[in-house]
């Protein structure tokens, strides 16, 4: 399971413009069962999306780079990978 944590390096209005498209990559990802959460950080200064561990490191990075934020240099990317040894059980086939 990974941990991603986004860092804006342009300023709102520039994060806005991609805002949009970069949605629609999450909403994507959603569909592949790959991401299970995301959002804003509280201060909005990036955010973080929670990771299946149903993928490669290798993977995600690559599909990272798919994200309007990655292509536009608009977010850099910090990532935690971990292994979930105690869960809830309603996250178990998701995890």
């Amino acid at each position: 399971m990974y941990i991603v944590n986004l860092t804006y390096l342009k300023p709102m209005p520039e994060i806005e413009l991609q805002l949009e498209a970069h949605r629609g990559f999450l909403d994507h990802q959603y569909a592949a069962k790959v991401f299970l959460a995301s959002g804003p950080k509280t201060p909005r200064d990036g955010g973080v999306i929670l990771a299946s561990g149903n993928i490669s490191r290798a993977e995600l990075d690559a599909l990272l780079t798919q994200d309007p934020f990655f292509i536009h240099d608009i977010a850099s990317y910090a990532i935690t990978e971990f292994t979930p040894l105690k869960f809830h059980p309603a996250l178990a086939e998701i995890i």
